[in-house]
């Protein structure tokens, strides 16, 4: 099935993910009326595991939020690099169920903040089009569903590129399943830290202790609690998986930071 006539997809903005005109109801800052308080100090805060976000071009505490500083482009090459100025990361992708997309790669000047101290919520928001979390190389998650109205990714997943990903309609590249090049590296592999989602619960690779994991070892939410390599006393975490929903389930497990650009 042909997407390539399509803008495809995730053209609602969410709370979570606003633009600097919207209102930010999740940003805490102006609640920092104290510039004596210690949990705006970065050197009270381990943020060893977020530094793991390599493409970060700023990593710091604000308030109860860890913020991250991206431009969302890609590390590795694509076909969606044509015609842009990064077209140097020009990479063909001659599958021949592949149906390149109108869109094309561009850069934004993203900031995401996470909660410093993420718990599980008391009611537990669905994720929504558009950004849904962060990748260790500074590209967003979005979640299981095309746009503009929550379809299945049954035709758009034919414009993913030899990466799992592609961009949107104003240029933004996301992955909606695992991102592949992640995956493939030995620095993370299929075990390792691969992102956030925006209520600050790390995500991790679709393998685990050697075993692929499935849907049916993880919760409505997508996700599990135990001791990992990153947090030796434990915490709840999402995996991807090779199933529907790939990254997240019924919504957030925790109470969703904000995304901006």
């Amino acid at each position: 099935m042909n997407c390539s006539n399509s803008n495809e997809d995730d053209s609602n903005v969410t709370p979570q993910d606003q633009t600097s005109d919207d209102n930010d109801i999740n940003d805490d800052s102006s609640n920092d009326d104290n510039s004596d308080d210690d949990s705006n100090d970065d050197s009270t805060v381990d943020l060893s595991v977020y530094r793991k976000i390599y493409a970060a071009s700023d990593i710091y505490v604000e308030g109860d939020y860890v913020v991250i500083e991206v431009d969302g482009l890609p590390d590795h090459g694509s076909p969606y690099y044509q015609d842009t100025e990064w077209s140097s990361r020009y990479e063909a992708y001659n599958s021949n169920d592949f149906h390149l997309n109108p869109n094309r790669i561009a850069s934004f000047d993203r900031v995401v903040k996470l909660p410093l101290h993420p718990q599980e919520a008391t009611n537990h928001q669905p994720t929504s089009l558009g950004t849904m979390g962060i990748a260790v190389n500074g590209v967003s998650f979005y979640n299981q569903y095309a746009g503009p109205n929550n379809q299945p990714l049954t035709d758009e997943i034919y414009s993913f590129d030899q990466y799992n990903g592609h961009p949107q309609k104003t240029g933004e590249y996301h992955y909606h399943l695992e991102p592949t090049y992640l995956t493939s590296q030995d620095t993370i592999g299929t075990e390792g830290l691969l992102g956030f989602l925006l209520d600050g619960f790390p995500v991790y690779g679709p393998r685990e202790n050697g075993t692929a994991v499935s849907n049916d070892d993880l919760d409505d939410y997508h996700g599990h609690s135990h001791a990992t390599e990153d947090y030796p006393d434990g915490t709840y975490h999402y995996h991807v998986t090779a199933e529907d929903p790939y990254i997240n389930g019924n919504g957030y497990y925790g109470t969703p930071g904000t995304s901006t650009n």
